[in-house]
């Protein structure tokens, strides 16, 4: 099992939080507020103390529940939806190969936001603004250049397994 597949298991990422979550509603909400909300709960530890965590659990409980609020798209024939299946893809492949175009970049785009958390979350701790600022653009970075790849494995594996045909409509 594939580390990402933990970590989605760890969401209890149902076949239907995957159809939904291939809503463009839900992955463009996703990638323009849960960093942004998550950054200013933790720095309202500033203002509010303690009472900084009931901003920071309402944070968390919005990443858990994006994917799963907004209804399954019309269409699939986008591209936030087809970086949804891309990354289904990426995690089902200890069981259908990728091509081998596909198995290293990933990779350093996963460890470019690994090093931007790094940087996002040393800001966080010392409360310095640029070291915040410059890790949250390299998660950024790294993740969006993940997500186009993502779209580019899910066209290129689409026929490889009927299941993965299914989700395009």
């Amino acid at each position: 099992m594939t580390l990402e597949r933990k970590i989605a298991a760890a969401f209890n990422m149902s076949e239907d939080a995957w159809a939904r979550h291939a809503n463009p509603w839900s992955v463009w909400t996703r990638v323009t507020t849960a960093l942004p909300l998550f950054i200013l709960a933790v720095w309202s530890r500033v203002w509010l103390g303690w009472l900084s965590l009931i901003p920071v659990a309402i944070a968390v409980v919005w990443i858990w529940l994006n994917p799963r609020i907004f209804p399954k798209p019309r269409s699939t024939n986008n591209w936030a939806s087809k970086g949804v299946f891309g990354e289904r893809v990426w995690l089902n492949r200890d069981k259908i190969p990728v091509p081998q175009h596909h198995r290293h970049v990933p990779n350093i785009l996963t460890s470019v936001s690994a090093l931007g958390m790094v940087f996002a979350i040393w800001g966080l701790v010392v409360l310095h603004i640029w070291s915040t600022l410059l890790g949250t653009a390299l998660i950024y970075l790294g993740k969006l250049w993940f997500v186009d790849r993502m779209v580019w494995l899910y066209q290129d594996m689409k026929d490889a397994n009927p299941e993965y045909q299914s989700w395009l409509y």
